[in-house]
């Protein structure tokens, strides 16, 4: 049984010590297997360790590369920058260099030419000088003679004599006088036409004539009968609410607004329009429809107003004279816009005071204002020159523009520059071909009525109306109306056209008056 022990102990002893070995043997062969694959993969990674760096070193040298070119390029340009500085500056000094030898010539000539005047003028001096001296002395001698002629003491002759002078001076003054009269009044006209001139080539005005009535397309004839309503229900509360006339004839797919008042007419317009897009038309949807246009039209005119005054460079005023400026593109006059009209006679206005030394700026303010007042005369009584005037005050305006506005029209004299500009550019918008129109049966009338009046004169022989109804011409009897009386039949007319006769701008009453005397030598 011992053995039997001991014999399996050894057995088991040697199992172990020969599983030890193995052991130890299959561990020295993974270890050297590892150790070689640590080796590998460090050299991998020391491979691409290289790689990074010969990429980053790829990199930089282009980047090197990059910057250099940049920076050789940004040299160049500053190179160019500064040259071309350099060329403008020498160029600005020549420049100014030249100007500064012109400047110091012509202050040369100016200084010489001051100095001749300065020596002339001494001379004259002496000259005068002198010339007075020997006027006194012969002075002096002429009274002594007639002293010792006439008996008369030495006041009395100087009396005498001093008349005779002026008696003999009289007309050659006159003479004098009267050149220079000729020569100012050629002048002024001369000045005047240079002035005109200047500002009607300076601007062109649009023009657009307005029309009475409005038309709005219909897409469909059944549309007439649901406008007009059920027993014209719906036409009543238009007219009523629009304060137009809406006319609905056999012409196809139209309908037909009139008004004077421009402005209610387009705020009509533009109703109709929305609610024959929407398509519900009864009262309670026109009066909304109505409301919404008529908010929309107050905010236009009042934008309308801010842009004019922006373009005109005239700041701000306060928002009802605002509005009031932009509701003018909804009035007319003889079919020319009133607004068109504004901006024009503005325009012309503050060239011609730029011309003649007055104040751009107030006459173009006071040429915008001049015609306010026709914005308010469809909503309230009396003339537009009275509305405006009183408007313009309420806000403090300038008295030059309250004079314009009064001026214009014939109701006040002329106090400034300005106020000249505004009624001579109110004359040119109003007075030049096609910017009024008129209907010709009341053309006619018109020419035709102030003939009438111009013939029941007594001594009247012949009676022309020119330039479009413009001037009349009256040519009398020499023998029957003398010069005075042919003033005053001049000034008859006028008050009688005046008020018998309703005409734009103003028409000139020329009585003509000549006598002729015609021998004949057989």
């Amino acid at each position: 049984m011992l053995n039997e022990i001991l014999l399996g102990g050894g057995i088991a002893t040697l199992s172990g010590v020969v599983g030890f070995l193995i052991s130890k043997k299959i561990t020295s062969s993974n270890f050297e297997i590892y150790v070689e694959q640590a080796k590998a993969k460090a050299k991998a990674i020391e491979n691409e360790a290289e790689m990074i760096l010969h990429r980053t070193n790829l990199r930089s040298q282009e980047m090197e590369l990059k910057s250099k070119k940049h920076y050789d390029e940004a040299a160049d340009l500053a190179k160019r920058d500064l040259s071309e500085r350099e060329s403008r500056i020498t160029l600005e000094e020549n420049k100014f260099s030249e100007h500064k030898a012109e400047e110091q010539e012509k202050f040369t000539r100016e200084r010489d030419k001051l100095d001749k005047l300065r020596l002339n003028q001494d001379r004259n001096e002496q000259t005068l000088e002198r010339l007075k001296i020997d006027y006194e002395a012969r002075l002096d001698e002429a009274m002594r003679h007639i002293e010792g002629s006439a008996g008369l003491t030495r006041e009395e002759a100087k009396k005498i004599l001093l008349e005779q002078v002026e008696e003999r001076s009289r007309a050659d003054i006159a003479h004098i006088v009267r050149r220079y009269e000729n020569e100012a009044k050629t002048e002024a006209k001369r000045r005047a036409n240079y002035i005109l001139a200047q500002a009607t080539s300076r601007f062109a005005g649009e023009f657009a004539s307005e029309r009475l009535i409005n038309i709005v397309h219909l897409n469909d004839d059944e549309l007439k009968g649901r406008i007009i309503g059920k027993e014209g229900r719906n036409i009543k509360t238009l007219e009523m609410l629009l304060g137009v006339d809406i006319i609905i004839d056999d012409t196809p797919n139209t309908i037909m607004i009139s008004s004077f008042n421009l402005y209610r007419r387009a705020i009509a317009t533009k109703t109709l329009d929305l609610l024959i897009e929407d398509g519900r038309i009864h009262p309670a949807r026109i009066e909304e429809i109505y409301a919404k246009v008529t908010e929309e039209f107050e905010i236009s005119v009042l934008h309308e107003g801010e842009e004019i005054l922006f373009e005109m460079g005239l700041g701000t005023m306060p928002e009802e004279l605002t509005k009031l400026l932009g509701r003018l593109r909804y009035r007319a006059s003889y079919g020319q816009n009133a607004l068109a009209h504004t901006l024009e006679v503005a325009n012309l206005a503050g060239i011609m005071a730029a011309e003649m030394g007055g104040d751009q700026l107030l006459a173009k303010r006071a040429g915008l204002l001049h015609d306010i007042g026709k914005s308010l005369t469809h909503d309230h009584e009396g003339s537009h020159v009275d509305l405006g005037a009183e408007v313009c005050r309420r806000f403090h305006e300038d008295p030059v523009v309250i004079n314009a506005i009064y001026a214009h029209h014939g109701q006040e004299e002329i106090k400034s520059v300005e106020c000249a500009a505004v009624c001579a550019a109110d004359a040119l918008s109003a007075a030049r071909p096609g910017a009024r129109r008129e209907v010709l049966e009341g053309f006619l009338k018109r020419v035709t009525e102030i003939e009438a009046i111009a013939s029941e004169r007594p001594g009247v022989n012949q009676v022309y109306a020119i330039n479009a109804g413009r001037e009349v011409r009256v040519i009398v009897n020499a023998t029957l109306v003398t010069d005075d009386e042919s003033i005053l039949l001049a000034k008859e007319i006028a008050e009688e056209i005046e008020q018998r006769v309703q005409y734009p701008g103003e028409i000139k009453v020329n009585v003509i008056r000549e006598s002729r005397a015609i021998v004949y030598a057989r």
